[in-house]
Order: C-alpha cells, then sequence, then structure tokens
C-alpha cells in the first residue's frame, strides 16, 4: 500500500471512467494510465482506500466531483486524481483520447 512515513494510505482502492477500459488495468500501486472513448460524456469515479483521505478530480484543469458526468473534447483528455491523506499526496493520470 502506497503511504507516507506517517504510514497514511495514499492510495486508490478503485478508479473508472464509465464502461471504457483503463491500460493497463487498474492497479492502487500504477499511477499512468491511457484510455480511448467514442462516447461524448462518461462518468469519472474514484475512491481513497482510507476512508479519511481526500480525493480531488480535475479534467483538462477542471475540477470535478467522483461520481459525475464528464464531456470530452475531441482529441486529447487529462484526467489527474489526487489522493490526500495528512501531509502526503499521491497522483494518478489517465490519458484519455476522445474519438470521433
Amino acid at each position: 500500500m502506497p503511504t507516507d512515513v506517517s504510514g497514511a494510505d495514499v492510495s486508490l482502492s478503485a478508479l473508472s471512467i464509465g464502461s471504457v477500459s483503463l491500460s493497463p488495468t487498474f492497479d492502487k500501486d500504477v499511477t499512468a494510465y491511457t484510455a480511448t472513448t467514442s462516447n461524448a460524456t462518461n462518468t469519472v469515479t474514484a475512491t481513497a482506500t482510507d476512508s479519511d483521505a481526500s480525493v480531488v478530480i480535475t479534467l483538462n484543469g477542471n475540477s470535478i466531483t467522483s461520481g459525475s458526468s464528464v464531456t470530452w473534447r475531441a482529441g486529447a483528455n487529462t484526467v489527474m486524481v489526487t489522493v490526500r491523506n495528512g501531509g502526503s499526496s499521491r497522483t494518478y493520470t489517465v490519458a484519455v483520447t476522445a474519438e470521433d
């Protein structure tokens, strides 16, 4: 489990973008993913392993709420998910390509 020196868990237990497949398959120890979608929108959901941790999600630099539907721009999109717990953080990144 990814932790800081104090033992705070800064990992995700789940990360999903609708029915889109992440590559590689989600693993809490892997922080970089790619995905391709032909959908105009998908729901982005991220869950921290530790219930005391907070999760901040951005799409192309704009904050979104876990479980909300997002609209992709054509081409490259970047979803960043940061888990914060105490003074530690860890960021997961998904490069999403939206096809026409």
